[in-house]
């Protein structure tokens, strides 16, 4: 959408049909600053894994790390 008037237009619309979970996916919001980098080596074979999945979550293999690791922390 370029300008004010086609956002209107599509909220004129009716979304009903449009609005189903199909048409979503999560966001993540960081709101903790990143004020610090580590470095970590694993194989090639488990980076093109990791690589592979974030890719087929529509994430940067980097954010993927970290979900997995906050996932692993809770």
């Amino acid at each position: 959408m370029k300008t004010d008037q086609d956002v209107e237009n599509l909220l004129e619309q009716d979304l009903s049909d449009y609005l189903n979970k199909e048409n979503f996916s999560s966001v993540n919001f960081e709101l903790v600053p990143k004020n610090e980098s580590v470095t970590i080596e694993m194989s090639s074979q488990l980076l093109e894994k990791v690589k592979e999945v974030a890719k087929q979550k529509g994430i940067n293999y980097h954010i993927f790390i970290k979900e997995a690791v906050e996932q692993a922390l809770q």
